[in-house]
């Protein structure tokens, strides 16, 4: 016995696109709350209540797919629309109590104009034994999160990010309804799309997830802009990063280091491979990558031995990385990095987002394309030797130079005599010595090192890289260090 069926319509993508159509034609319209019981929960009341797996859309069926539901309440005060699939139709689900279990700690709550849930998780059988994992999950706004096989969850994405970082403050446009259509029995794709409402856009989005060992995202996008969208983020990835060996110092923790993403790689319209460490800045700042047509980007977790962060609970050596490819040239723009202070791991600070330079006009209509690949494995978007580590402190001696120390994967382009290899090392501004090469012996690949002195200057941009014959054979390491 799964959830109940309260109303049946034909189902199309073209019928979503003209309800969106006329959706975005009209002001918005807030959705309503459940009731305040239900808002005002405390957070150990919404954890006592939980879905029955065993009640899962689809169970008992030949279907390779399970969808649960999440009850609304506290954090997700407005419910959102859930439809089911079949043969063309689309079935909604009403609220169903009976799908839930509970603890006694469990308030009363009134079902009258609960009207929803907050959101939907995907299970699938992803170790060949019969079992359903859980694989992916879209609650909140418009974000999402998925994992491949032996991951744990980490960076989340959204569907788009509006104003970030913006003088007026942030717009957080929400998916209000989903469609999930049901797989046939040996399908290894899975099909969801959700419409986006907010103030100043509707859109409709088209996900075609296949998990498995990555996870791969297939993510179509139509937009209908309310009003002109001039600071807006094209595929925004939301990640953790508290500290590591770049910013140990202050951080009084038993844990060598503390994040969900440790840089962000970008691999330009150019073909240039780009690594910038991340950083928990004691002020606000955004980064911009000016491009045109970038071939991809996204935020990794290079991180990968328990002895990294050395914590059992968090795991963080299993959170993914995630690598955003355009699905058709995205014209010019910027790869845009938002890093905001934290001093919790529990708040996400940063976003790493696609910024077009030319604002979408109000009234229009703007499609795209994008692949998402949520993985345990920095992806290898060139052929070049990759970062695996930064580190940075001050020497004892001389306190006025700092050291920074890029650690190299060993590769075939850097070859096997490092002598005619070229170092670049440079900044806007300050003074940066030359850099020398060493072998780690734990890794088998080169580190490269060098110092930097600031003397009065608050903040500089460094650059380093290893070359021959004019060519980079490895990445780009960037970094902004501020006083």
């Amino acid at each position: 016995m799964g959830p109940r069926v309260v109303s049946e319509a034909p189902f199309s993508e073209a019928l979503l696109n003209m309800m969106a159509r006329k959706i975005a034609a009209r002001p918005y319209q807030p959705r309503p709350m459940v009731p305040d019981a239900w808002q005002k929960m405390s957070y150990d009341e919404y954890k006592s209540i939980w879905f029955n797996t065993q009640k899962a859309v689809w169970s008992g069926t030949d279907a390779p797919l399970r969808v649960d539901l999440f009850h609304p309440g506290l954090y997700f005060p407005s419910p959102v629309r859930v439809a089911v699939v079949e043969d063309g139709i689309a079935r909604e689900l009403g609220f169903d109590w009976d799908l839930f279990d509970k603890t006694d700690r469990a308030p009363d709550l009134p079902l009258d104009g609960v009207g929803g849930y907050s959101g939907l998780r995907l299970r699938t059988p992803l170790t060949g034994d019969g079992n359903f994992q859980e694989y992916a999950v879209f609650q909140g706004a418009s974000y999402f999160r998925v994992i491949g096989k032996g991951e744990v969850y980490g960076l989340s994405a959204r569907g788009l990010a509006i104003d970030t970082a913006g003088k007026m403050g942030e717009e957080f446009p929400d998916f209000t309804r989903f469609w999930v259509e049901r797989p046939d029995a040996d399908a290894t794709m899975h099909r969801v799309h959700a419409l986006m409402e907010s103030p100043s856009v509707t859109g409709i989005y088209h996900f075609d997830l296949t998990p498995g060992d990555d996870a791969i995202v297939d993510v179509r996008v139509t937009l209908w802009p309310r009003r002109a969208l001039d600071n807006l983020g094209i595929a925004p990835l939301t990640s953790m990063f508290f500290f590591d060996e770049t910013n140990r110092t202050g951080f009084d923790d038993f844990r060598p280091a503390v994040h969900d993403s440790d840089g962000l790689t970008v691999l330009n319209g150019n073909g240039e491979a780009l690594w910038r460490p991340l950083a928990n800045p004691r002020e606000l700042q955004v980064s911009s990558f000016v491009d045109t047509d970038p071939q991809g980007f996204g935020l990794g977790q290079r991180a990968r031995g328990f002895s990294d962060f050395a914590d059992l609970e968090a795991l963080y050596h299993k959170r993914p990385t995630l690598w955003i490819t355009p699905g058709e040239a995205w014209g010019k723009g910027a790869v845009t990095l938002v890093e905001i202070p934290t001093d919790k791991e529990i708040y996400d600070n940063i976003v790493a987002y696609w910024r077009p330079r030319e604002p979408l006009a109000a009234g229009s209509e703007h499609s795209l394309s994008y692949r998402m690949t949520w993985t345990d494995d920095a992806p290898r978007v060139k052929d070049v030797a990759r970062v695996l580590n930064t580190r940075m402190g001050r020497g004892h001696v001389f306190k006025e130079k700092i050291t920074a120390a890029i650690d190299f994967e060993p590769h075939p382009a850097l070859g096997e005599d490092w002598d005619d290899l070229v170092i670049h090392t440079s900044s806007n501004r300050g003074k940066v010595s030359e850099g020398i090469l060493q072998t780690n012996p734990e890794t088998g690949g080169p580190r490269l090192a060098f110092s930097f002195e600031p003397g009065e200057a608050r903040s500089m941009e460094l650059r380093a890289q290893l070359m021959r014959d004019h060519a980079s054979v490895s990445e780009v390491w960037l970094y902004r260090w501020t006083a």
